[in-house]
């Protein structure tokens, strides 16, 4: 009978706290980092471990996760003073579900190699719901070996799981969708302004056009919050504003122009200045409003 691995996850926010879950609720042996341990009492209360650090959860644990907010936080997370690399043990491997840049996803792929640890990126997509439901994609770069041996874990949490390649390519696969989401929600926000103002019923509206060409994740899932006044989020405006200044800095660095990009970038650096970066990434309904003086 194959060993059974000792999971760590670190990063217990809106997505991680369900991603966490259901890899619990399949029995496997959990130890849990957070910075704010009361968003973990959940799992906790569930019966995973507590871990008072990050390197404290990876001298335990044969597999990390970590998914939390920032590049910054994922520096810290891996590399700080009670980072993982501080105790991660030979054989071990790492998985970070954080959209971050490509560079960093390398650089941590670079150490842990040195250090005999496999190293996996595995950004996700599909927000709140998907993280709820276990249907979230995920975007993963790495060493097949290691992508290979984490497979079953994240096909708890996910439906459509696709290898991209070498270190680095979960992260600039997730760039894709980020640029991708950034131009459909402008559309899905500006629809809802547009109806409001023709007269239509939003609701009617909605379900005449999410059959057809327009049919998307977004307009499925977050334009009947915007019709419900309701911004709570899935996916927070700030992260988004991050995951777009990622996706900009790659493009100067290969060259290209992504105007569509920049335009949305901006809206949303609105979205902030008027007080919604913790609403979710449809809050830009609230910005569009205010441009077009309508509540």
């Amino acid at each position: 009978m194959a060993k059974i691995k000792k999971i760590g996850w670190i990063g217990t926010g809106v997505m991680g706290i369900s991603m966490a879950g259901h890899l619990l609720k399949k029995g496997h042996d959990l130890s849990v980092y957070n910075r704010t341990k009361e968003k973990a009492a959940a799992l906790l209360e569930a019966g995973a471990n507590w871990c008072d650090s990050p390197a404290q959860v990876a001298g335990q644990a044969d597999i990390v996760f970590t998914i939390v907010g920032f590049p910054q936080d994922v520096e810290e997370v891996y590399f700080g003073n009670e980072g993982i690399f501080k105790e991660a043990k030979p054989g071990s491997v790492v998985v970070d579900m954080t959209t971050t840049a490509p560079s960093l996803a390398k650089r941590i792929y670079n150490t842990a190699k040195n250090m005999s640890v496999g190293s996996v990126d595995a950004p996700v997509s599909g927000g709140d719901v998907g993280a709820r439901n276990g249907t979230l994609s995920i975007m993963v770069g790495g060493d097949k070996k290691d992508v290979d041996e984490v497979m079953p874990l994240l096909e708890i949490m996910g439906k459509n799981i696709v290898f991209e390649g070498k270190a680095g390519s979960g992260q600039h696969t997730k760039m894709c969708n980020q640029i991708t989401i950034a131009g459909t929600m402008i559309g899905v926000c500006e629809s809802l302004l547009y109806a409001q103002k023709a007269g239509l019923d939003l609701n009617t509206m909605l379900e005449a056009i999410s059959g057809g060409a327009a049919g998307c994740w977004s307009l499925t899932n977050l334009a009947p919050r915007v019709v419900q006044r309701n911004f709570d989020p899935g996916f927070y405006v700030e992260h988004f504003v991050k995951d777009m200044e990622i996706a900009l800095d790659e493009a100067r660095r290969m060259n290209i122009s992504l105007p569509g990009l920049a335009l949305v970038h901006q809206l949303y650096k609105a979205v902030e200045a008027q007080g919604h970066s913790r609403k979710g990434t449809h809050a830009l309904s609230l910005a569009l409003e205010h441009i077009n003086n309508m509540k």
